[in-house]
């Protein structure tokens, strides 16, 4: 028996839920698309979309459930929440990086921060970061603070260097 994810983040689009599911899906393994529920005529007085429309979107990402709604206009995303991604290798962080901000916008955030077409936020992270920004060696830690503000796409490399002084 297949359990529901107890908590299933749900991005709001305006009209894009499934192409931004399909988007998705193409990037990250083991991911699909589920169940794709239908806007009726009941309530269109209410909700103003079209009958037949795409309501709601179902997608799993490498094992994270997420639903896509098609709400309207009425709200935008915004850096205020966004989705990490965990990566070991640079090979990783450059796929995820190249793949979700194709067709965004051009000026890529700081430290690893991206939007994607549709808006959404994403922290493309190498988990070495992380481990190197939490060194007990303070000195060390606030090398790889500096080399990681003067970064867009995290190079793996390059932090180690700053790592190593």
């Amino acid at each position: 028996m297949h359990s529901i994810q107890k908590i299933t983040p749900c991005l709001w689009f305006n009209g894009h839920a499934e192409a931004a599911a399909l988007f998705y899906t193409g990037i990250f393994p083991n991911s699909k698309i589920g169940q794709i529920l239908r806007y009726g005529e009941e309530g269109q007085e209410i909700h103003g979309q079209e009958p037949g429309s795409v309501l709601t979107v179902a997608f799993e990402l490498d094992g994270q459930t997420f639903t896509g709604l098609n709400g309207g206009p009425l709200f935008q995303f915004s850096e205020a929440i966004s989705f990490q991604v965990n990566c070991d290798t640079q090979d990783e962080v450059d796929h995820y990086w190249n793949q979700l901000s194709e067709g965004g916008p051009p000026e890529a955030q700081q430290c690893s921060w991206l939007k994607d077409q549709f808006g959404v936020s994403w922290q493309i992270v190498p988990t070495i970061l992380l481990k190197l920004l939490g060194d007990p060696d303070p000195v060390k830690a606030q090398r790889v603070m500096k080399a990681m503000m003067g970064m867009k796409k995290i190079n793996i490399d390059e932090i180690k260097r700053a790592y190593a002084g």
